[in-house]
């Protein structure tokens, strides 16, 4: 069974920063095209971040230079992790794992950027 897994949300001011994580199991990680979406009240989802199994990356032009999107295959695992964070950045992330017709999501983290 597919699970994914986020975790390292939390409350942050702006400036500040986290790390998210999501631990993937029940799929051959390496094919997956691994995302990050995030989804504030009143909003769409959107992209923020994904990264190819071969490693390339793509980025909301909202986030590019302060978020960096990375994977270690050998841990199941991809992580984002988010520079200078603005209140605007407040929304619940997930992760996302494509490959061909499957995709798959996590439940979500909060991250919130407030003082």
């Amino acid at each position: 069974q597919v699970q994914l897994v986020e975790s390292g949300g939390g409350l942050v001011q702006p400036g500040g920063s986290l790390r998210l994580s999501c631990a993937a199991s029940g799929i051959t990680f390496t094919i997956y095209t691994m995302g990050w979406y995030r989804q504030a009240p009143g909003k769409q989802r959107e992209l923020v971040a994904s990264i190819t199994s071969g490693g390339n990356t793509n980025y909301a032009d909202s986030v590019k230079g302060r978020f960096t999107i990375s994977r270690d295959n050998a841990k199941n695992t991809v992580y984002l992790q988010m520079n200078s964070l603005k209140p605007e950045d407040t929304a619940v992330y997930l992760c996302n794992a494509k490959a061909g017709i499957v995709n798959r999501w996590g439940q979500g983290t909060q991250v919130t950027v407030s003082s």
